[in-house]
């Protein structure tokens, strides 16, 4: 098409060495690729905050990073972008045959589980062994801690009740208050615990359906939004943070968390 003709035009000119953008020049696949994750993270941002300006904005600048490694990757003679539009429409092509072949599956579930079977048939291509094999390092922690749990629990190695997740849980966190008593000048080891902790609470998320970044997410939002109640409070009457007790900004907060109940 020729919006795309047009966007891969303008990342070669911005990549040429004699006429292009200095900085565009000296990038490569790892200066880029925080980047990419960031334009990521901005698109879900705005999918959250159901701004569709923002969302065409985001995926346009999402698409370029896509458009960008492959300029990358064309100069130094590995693929080019039409490389990786017909990798991905291959991919989804093998990866519904009930859409594009002659399968018939009759619900989601089943439609999962032929997803899964074609993913590990990719994985064995591949000649990765192990059943965690091919869940990115790359991932926030806390979304491929769930990922490595839900491949685990595919062969049974999962706890049945969420109750038992709860009483590790607990487990875990007595652990680290342990560590925390007896050895806190042992940094490492209480880093090591308190991993050990969020690993749990990764797990129950899964127990509970519960995506846990969005949940921090949210999280965050939360707090920002009270954080903000206080310093305009304090700002309305001519104050700083320093002239407030702990006890007298913990009741701005109770007060900015009663509001935002009344809202």
């Amino acid at each position: 098409m020729d919006n795309i003709k047009k966007i891969l035009e303008i990342t070669a000119k911005l990549r040429d060495p004699k006429d292009g953008c200095a900085w565009d020049v000296e990038q490569t696949f790892e200066t880029i690729a925080p980047y990419t994750i960031e334009e990521a993270y901005e698109v879900a941002e705005a999918i959250a905050q159901e701004d569709m300006d923002a969302l065409k904005d985001e995926l346009g600048d999402l698409l370029f990073q896509a458009v960008f490694h492959a300029r990358i990757a064309e100069e130094a003679g590995h693929f080019k972008f039409a490389d990786v539009v017909d990798a991905i429409s291959d991919k989804m092509i093998r990866r519904h045959p009930h859409v594009f072949g002659d399968e018939n599956y009759r619900d989601a579930e089943e439609q999962t589980i032929a997803w899964e079977k074609q993913k590990a048939q990719e994985r064995a291509e591949k000649k990765q062994k192990s059943i965690l094999d091919g869940v990115t390092v790359g991932l926030p922690a806390l979304t491929r801690a769930v990922k490595l749990q839900k491949r685990a629990a595919r062969v049974g190695f999962d706890w049945p009740e969420t109750a038992q997740v709860i009483d590790k849980l607990n487990e875990e966190m007595a652990e680290l208050s342990e560590e925390l008593i007896k050895n806190k000048q042992d940094h490492d080891k209480i880093e090591e615990e308190f991993g050990d902790m969020m690993f749990v609470y990764a797990n129950l998320a899964r127990h509970l359906k519960i995506d846990p970044e969005k949940a921090l997410r949210r999280a965050n939002s939360k707090f920002t939004s009270r954080f903000n109640k206080i310093e305009q409070h304090i700002e309305n009457n001519d104050k700083s943070f320093d002239q407030y007790s702990l006890d007298e900004l913990e009741e701005l907060w109770v007060k900015a968390k009663e509001e935002e109940r009344g809202a």
